[in-house]
């Protein structure tokens, strides 16, 4: 039999800049790289993509946006900032993803153009979704808004939006050129908001890093009294490990079924599903985090010191640890155990969950015990009943 194979390689290069009041005409941050990216023969394009939450607090940033674009050669702003919704509602909003295609459409934003998503992790899973499958893939910078998009989602590879209510169900991996986190951002940040990012950097510090497990205990008080420095470390070493397990996993497309960035998530993901995305992302990471930590615990991997260490540093932050749909629902199983199989086909076939050997330390389980996890439930439950 006679064949052809081909085969090449595709390299993804981007910086992560971490500044502050990103659009005063004195901060060049912005503008220092898009000047590495001008071509003194094309005038290029730049559409942005604006979270209606954030403007809302920053009521000033349209003009300041229009005033520091101004004065980037080399580049053409679009007169229409599109202004949209925030939350996990646009993922869900179809017509709203293809009037963001019609605008690329209409206002001739090409592959030499730059789509500019600013706003939360779900307004970045959308913007980024949209300018991946124009044109086969328009490049798309990431000004994250949030401190969970700041920390996590934002300065990772993945884009997608909600489909029949199956979250990321439809999405791309198509890195940004550049992701730039701003803290003056952070500041209007509702308190519930600020304290649920702070779940994705508990989790990447169990499977990751055990000595910033122990910052975040030390430094837990600080981190929900809005201590900003305190944030702002917290934000560099946690991006600084999500981009090193990015690049150093050998499987940053995610074409296999390890997921270890995904630990406590095939719990949250169903849990955010079923309470209509009343829990904010990060709570329902920290409900999965106490449930796979207890449960990591009855499987005799962690100690019991260790899982009263993570739990408790769950509490000190303000984060839940436990939801009543957890629980049996008329003798039947819970419905978000039973999504255990929607996690596995959103793996790509075989059922993979990261648990804990130790803290910073994760390790992947291909099935989970049923009546273990209803014990991890209801010692989570019993945890929460005395936390209140």
């Amino acid at each position: 039999m006679e064949y052809i194979e081909q085969s090449f390689e595709v390299k993804f290069a981007y910086k992560v800049f971490f500044t502050n009041h990103i659009f005063d005409p004195s901060n060049l941050t912005i503008a220092a790289f898009l000047d590495s990216r001008a071509d003194k023969d094309i005038t290029k394009k730049l559409l942005i993509i604006l979270d209606g939450g954030v403007l809302k607090h920053h009521p000033q940033l349209e003009q300041q946006i229009t005033t520091y674009f101004q004065a980037v050669k080399g580049f053409q702003l679009i007169p229409e900032i599109i202004v949209i919704a925030g939350g996990e509602a646009v993922k869900n909003d179809e017509p709203l993803f293809y009037k963001l295609v019609d605008a690329i459409d209409h206002h001739g934003i090409d592959r030499h153009s730059f789509v500019i998503g600013i706003g939360g992790g779900s307004v970045l899973d959308l913007v980024g979704y949209v300018a991946a499958v124009s044109h086969r893939g328009i490049k798309h910078i990431r000004i994250p808004t949030t401190v969970l998009s700041q920390n996590d989602s934002g300065v990772g590879v993945k884009n997608g939006i909600n489909y029949k209510g199956k979250k990321n169900f439809l999405g791309t991996f198509a890195p940004p050129v550049a992701v730039f986190n701003d803290a003056e951002l952070l500041t209007t940040l509702d308190p519930r908001d600020w304290r649920a990012g702070i779940s994705e950097a508990v989790k990447v510090a169990l499977i990751k890093d055990a000595s910033f497990f122990s910052w975040l205990e030390t430094n837990a008080a600080a981190l929900v009294a809005g201590n900003m420095p305190v944030m702002q470390e917290l934000i560099y070493r946690c991006a600084a490990l999500h981009m090193a397990h990015i690049g150093g996993a050998g499987d940053p497309f995610e074409s296999g079924s390890s997921r270890p960035l995904d630990f406590g998530h095939w719990s949250a993901h169903k849990l955010e599903q079923l309470t209509h995305f009343s829990l904010r992302h990060g709570e329902a990471v920290s409900i999965g985090i106490a449930v796979d930590s207890v449960y990591s615990y009855l499987l005799g991997w962690i100690d019991e010191a260790a899982m009263t260490r993570i739990v408790t540093l769950l509490v000190q932050l303000q984060l839940p640890i436990y939801h009543p749909l957890l629980e049996m629902q008329d003798g039947k199983i819970s419905p978000v155990i039973a999504g255990l199989e929607e996690f596995r086909e959103h793996l790509g076939g075989r059922l993979t969950i990261s648990l804990l050997r130790a803290i910073g330390k994760g390790e992947e389980v291909h099935e989970m015990d049923l009546d273990l996890l209803q014990q991890a439930v209801a010692t989570c439950a019993q945890w929460n009943t005395t936390a209140s």
